[in-house]
């Protein structure tokens, strides 16, 4: 994957930014779940559908499809005699993120970028 230029190389015939966003990744549930699973090694099912303030199965259905593009591990145990489930971000989860900060980093930069006077 290239890196997006930085701002102030960007000429008329680079592709904007956004065209390095990922479908996948960029819904604001999905970016959350990544980026919450990138601090830590694992987190719970619940501690994401209170962070996210999602229901259980709206994120469940989120988890599906980060879980089937490889970009989190969902792992189903016991604590004790309470089932839980936990989730964690895999290296091509941590790539697609930092792929996806870069996008938008560019983007921003290129937002800010001043005009030539």
């Amino acid at each position: 994957m290239t890196m997006p230029p930085d701002s102030s190389e960007v000429t008329d015939t680079d592709p904007h930014p956004t065209q390095a966003l990922d479908d996948t990744v960029h819904q604001r549930h999905r970016l959350g779940i990544l980026t919450i699973t990138a601090e830590a090694e694992r987190v719970e099912f619940t501690y994401l559908r209170d962070m996210l303030t999602l229901t259980g199965g709206n994120l469940s259905r989120h988890l599906a499809v980060l879980a089937e593009a490889g970009l989190i591990d969902v792992t189903k145990g016991y604590e004790g005699r309470r089932p839980r489930t936990w989730i964690a971000i895999t290296p091509a989860g941590r790539d697609a993120l930092a792929a996806e900060l870069r996008a938008l980093e560019a983007l921003v930069l290129r937002h800010r970028r001043k005009p030539d006077a």
